[in-house]
Formats: structure tokens, sequence, C-alpha cells
């Protein structure tokens, strides 16, 4: 696995001219405190993989998203806006679903941290994190039920940061 590794690092150092799109926010709480890091990087499959390392997170399962809008200046963390919604609905258990933004729920363990990593089909970081507005990563009070709209019935949200490329 350390050759591969090394492989694919050396191949970005020389200049491919087929470099991955890559985001990373720091994830802060509503008290200011950061709650980690989460990482979406495009791969030549056409999928997305994320990386979620969170902290400090209350034990239990939480909902987590990717929001529309980068901007975390709100006390609620309204203006992340909603879910990137595409021209979908919300959830897995919906016929026209789901959003491009919906994400599992995040199981948190007893010393409130959550490590996981996704696949997101069909996603592309440029179009859906880098528009004119930017985007958001979200974590809610409650668990997404995959179902209600427009957002899977998850309650407030108690952390948020807004994503940034990161460049060569």
């Amino acid at each position: 696995m350390k050759p591969i590794f090394a492989s694919v690092i050396a191949v970005g150092m020389m200049g491919s001219a087929a470099q991955a799109t890559e985001v990373v926010t720091e994830v802060m709480g509503t008290d200011g405190s950061s709650h980690g890091t989460v990482t979406v990087t495009d791969t030549e499959s056409g999928m997305a993989h994320a990386v979620l390392k969170l902290t400090g997170l209350p034990e239990g399962t939480v909902a987590v998203h990717l929001h529309e809008t980068g901007d975390c200046s709100a006390d609620d963390f309204s203006s992340a806006a909603g879910h990137i919604a595409g021209d979908a609905d919300h959830g897995i258990e919906s016929a026209a679903g789901p959003h491009p933004g919906d994400l599992p729920n995040l199981h948190v363990s007893a010393d409130g941290s959550g490590m996981v990593e996704h696949f997101l089909p069909e996603f592309d970081v440029e179009t859906y994190l880098l528009d004119e507005d930017g985007s958001a990563f979200v974590i809610h009070a409650g668990t997404d039920d995959y179902t209600s709209q427009p957002s899977g019935d998850v309650g407030e949200r108690i952390a948020c940061g807004v994503f940034e490329h990161r460049g060569e």
C-alpha cells in the first residue's frame, strides 16, 4: 500500500494534467469550537471521495449534509441555505432522490468522534462545491429519516464549515 500511495504523490507533484479537484473545510460548532475536517476530492471514476474526520460531537447518530451556500455566518448556520439538491428530492427513500448533497447519517462514538469515508456517485466537486456562492458542510442535531422533504427532519444545525479549494 505504501508504494501505491507514494506513486500517487509523485504523479501529483509532477504536475499531471489531470489533477483531482479537492476541497476542505474545518467544521465549527455554534460556540466556535472546532469539530474536525471534511475533505471532498474528485476521482478519475467520476465519483467524489468524501472523508469526514470529526470530534467533539454528541454520542449517537447525527445527520450530515453538503449545503448549497458557502456561508456559516448566521448563529444557527441558516446562512448555509438548504442541501445541494440538484433536480432531486431529499432522501434515498424517495423515488426522485436523493439530493447530491445527501450523505448517510454519521454514527458518533462515546468519545465524540466520527470518521467515515463516502463515495459520491456522479458528483463533480467544481460543479457542486466550488460554484459562484460556494458550499458548506453542516452537522444537524437529529438523524436523517431519508424521506421527509425537504431535509429529512434533521433538527437544528449544530456545526458548519465552508469548503475552500485546496490548490496547488
